[in-house]
C-alpha cells in the first residue's frame, strides 16, 4: 500500500523526530559515560525503565504462556541484545559520536549476509556489491593505515554485528513468539549480565546524574511511541532511511557539546555506508528480497530494551501491516 504525500511527509517527520530523540539519548549516555562503567548506566537506566516496559508487556493480550517456542532462539537474542547494548555504551564513552554511528550503520550490511544462513535470503549481484562497497566504507573509517583501531572501534564494530544478529533473530522467531516473551528475557539478561557486575563498577550517583538516567530511559520509550506512529502512518521505505539523520546530530552534538571535531576519513566513509545502506532499503522495497530483513528492521542498535516497532504494529493494525 502506498501512502499519500501528506501520510508520507507526516510519517518521514516522525521518524526524524523519533531518531533526534535518540541521539539525544546517546548525547546523554556519552556524558555519563565518562565518570561512570557502561554496565552500571545500562543497569539503572533499564531499572528505571522498566515500569513503562511493564505497561507494555500489561497490554500483550496474546493467549499463551511465558514459555518460549524457540528457547534457544530467543537465548541468543538476548544475549545479542545485551552485547549490543553494552558495545554501543563503551563506544560512546571511547569514540567521537560521529565515529560511532558511521560504524554502526554497517548493521543493514552486516543484516542482509546473516540473513543468508539464517533467513535464507537470497542476495544477488547487485545487493551483495552493495555490502562489498559498504564495508570498503567500514574499513575508511577505521583507517588502519593510521593504525587508529582500538578498543572503542572494536566496541562500535561489536554493537554493529550483535545489532544486526538481534534483529535477524527478531526477523526469524518474532511472528511466533509472544511479544511479552520477546520483551521479558531480554529485559532479564540485561540485569543478570549488569547487575552481576555491577559490584566492582559501582559508582556512587548524585541526584542529577540520576536523573539523567531516568531521561535516557523516557527518551528511549518517547523515540519508540514516535517510530511506531511513524510506521503506521507510511511506508517503511519512507522511515527507514530517517535513521541516518543521526550522522548530522553527530556533527552537531560531538562538535556543541563535547567540542568534538568530524574527520575526513569518518565523513567519506559514513557516505559509502549510508549510500550502499539506501541502497539496499531500496532494493529490498523493488521486491529484490524475500524477506526484507532490512526494510522490516523496526529496531535501533543500542537501545535499552526489547521493545520491538513490528509487534505495536501487529497488535493495533492487524497482520497485514
Amino acid at each position: 500500500m502506498r501512502s499519500s504525500p501528506n501520510a508520507t511527509r507526516r510519517a518521514a517527520l516522525l521518524g526524524l523526530a523519533a531518531f533526534t530523540l535518540f541521539s539525544t539519548h546517546d548525547v546523554i549516555v556519552k556524558d555519563l559515560g565518562a565518570r561512570y562503567s557502561p554496565f552500571q548506566i545500562i543497569f539503572f537506566a533499564a531499572l528505571m525503565s522498566f515500569p513503562l516496559i511493564s505497561v507494555v508487556m500489561i497490554r500483550d493480550g496474546a493467549p499463551g504462556t511465558l514459555r518460549p517456542r524457540h528457547p534457544w532462539w530467543l537465548a541468543l537474542r538476548s544475549i545479542s541484545g545485551s552485547l549490543a547494548v553494552i558495545s554501543a555504551f563503551s563506544a560512546f564513552n571511547l569514540l567521537s559520536l560521529g565515529e560511532v554511528y558511521a560504524i554502526i550503520f554497517a548493521s543493514p550490511l552486516i543484516i542482509t549476509l546473516l540473513a543468508i544462513p539464517l533467513l535464507g535470503e537470497v542476495v544477488r549481484l547487485r545487493r551483495g556489491l552493495a555490502v562489498a562497497v559498504g564495508l570498503i566504507g567500514v574499513v575508511i573509517v577505521l583507517d588502519p593505515s593510521a593504525t587508529r583501531f582500538g578498543p572503542g572501534h572494536a566496541a562500535a564494530l561489536g554493537a554493529a554485528f550483535f545489532g544486526a544478529l538481534n534483529a535477524v533473530i527478531v526477523r526469524k522467531i518474532g511472528r511466533e513468539e509472544r511479544g511479552v516473551v520477546m520483551i521479558l528475557y531480554p529485559m532479564m539478561t540485561n540485569f543478570l549480565i549488569t547487575g552481576a557486575i555491577l559490584p566492582l563498577v559501582y559508582q556512587p550517583l548524585p541526584l542529577a546524574d540520576l536523573g539523567k538516567l531516568a531521561l535516557v530511559s523516557l527518551l528511549v520509550i518517547a523515540a519508540m511511541q514516535l517510530l511506531v506512529a511513524a510506521y503506521r502512518t507510511g511506508d517503511a521505505i519512507v522511515v527507514a532511511p530517517m535513521q541516518y539523520s543521526q550522522i548530522i546530530w553527530a556533527a552537531l552534538f560531538g562538535a556543541l557539546v563535547f567540542g568534538e571535531s568530524v574527520e575526513m576519513n569518518t565523513v567519506a566513509g559514513a557516505l559509502i555506508i549510508v549510500l550502499s545502506g539506501l541502497y539496499i532499503l531500496r532494493r529490498e522495497a523493488s521486491g529484490s528480497s524475500e524477506n526484507t530483513p532490512v526494510l522490516r528492521t523496526r529496531m535501533r542498535v543500542g537501545t535499552l530494551s526489547g521493545l520491538r516497532i513490528g509487534q505495536h504494529l501487529r497488535r493495533r493494525s492487524g497482520p497485514g501491516r
